[in-house]
């Protein structure tokens, strides 16, 4: 199958772009966005890179046509699970929280979650394929980010927002002037997930609180999530303040056991696909 058949896009406003992996049905399929500047254009996640994802930005002509003129093209991951950066690897720049760089640059496999069965690949991307001999692959980053960064695409910025709790090294990228969050995995319309491995429910309250101040002190208007659709600041606020409330003694006491039984599955599973 083709990148051009794989991927599907759509345009926003302000040279932003919603692309897509048609053939991954699955609440796992991640949002890509790609953000065009006039110095710079930046991949927020990259999806499983089943396919070429460069191949079909470039077919489809989404950077313009002053694309030569720019810094070749940098893919930031929010975190390194696998539905977000399985693509990485296919780009020259590639940028993540300085907390993941080791489990990327070494393949974590664990680490990244890999967790992938042949039934949520409605088309196969190659004769044959099959979801056992799917690993992230390794890739050493270019950027290492932390909190505060600034990634300067000429008539726009994004500040990297470390925001730990669904994974150790979970980020939101925030562009200040549109008042427009990039939030992968850390808030998305719908059931927040703090059971991995490297997740932690403290961190993730944290986080939750610091996105209900931005909320209130409107720095926030629009979302762009990790997973499902965009929405707006109200919307982000009910989120993260019914996450703050939930994380309770039972609620961690019931995602301590989830999290045990889900790392000794992650364990085994990649264990086999090693093999």
């Amino acid at each position: 199958m083709s990148a051009t058949d794989w991927y599907a896009h759509k345009s926003l406003e302000n040279g932003v772009f919603w692309i897509q992996e048609r053939f991954y049905e699955s609440g796992n399929r991640a949002n890509i966005w790609l953000i065009r500047g006039s110095h710079q254009d930046v991949v927020i996640d990259t999806g499983l890179g089943l396919r070429s994802l460069p191949e079909y930005i470039n077919s489809k002509g989404l950077l313009g046509d002053d694309s030569k003129r720019k810094n070749p093209l940098l893919a930031i991951g929010t975190h390194v699970h696998f539905d977000h950066s399985g693509g990485l690897h296919q780009f020259q720049q590639v940028g993540v929280h300085k907390a993941e760089v080791d489990a990327l640059v070494n393949g974590d496999n664990f680490e990244t979650v890999t967790w992938l069965s042949d039934r949520e690949i409605v088309e196969d991307p190659a004769p044959g394929w099959r979801a056992r001999q799917y690993r992230v692959k390794a890739v050493t980053p270019t950027h290492i980010l932390q909190e505060g960064d600034v990634i300067n695409l000429g008539d726009r910025q994004l500040t990297v927002l470390h925001m730990p709790g669904h994974s150790r090294g979970s980020i939101g990228l925030h562009d200040k002037e549109s008042k427009m969050l990039f939030s992968g995995d850390v808030v998305y319309d719908g059931s927040m997930i703090d059971w991995l491995p490297y997740s932690r429910i403290s961190d993730y309250i944290r986080s939750c609180e610091r996105l209900v101040e931005m909320v209130d002190k409107e720095e926030i208007d629009q979302v762009m999530p990790g997973h499902y659709n965009t929405f707006g600041s109200k919307r982000l606020h009910r989120l993260a303040s019914n996450y703050i409330a939930s994380a309770g003694a039972c609620h961690r006491a019931s995602t301590c056991l989830v999290k045990s039984i889900a790392s000794l599955a992650l364990r085994a599973s990649n264990s086999r696909s090693a093999c």
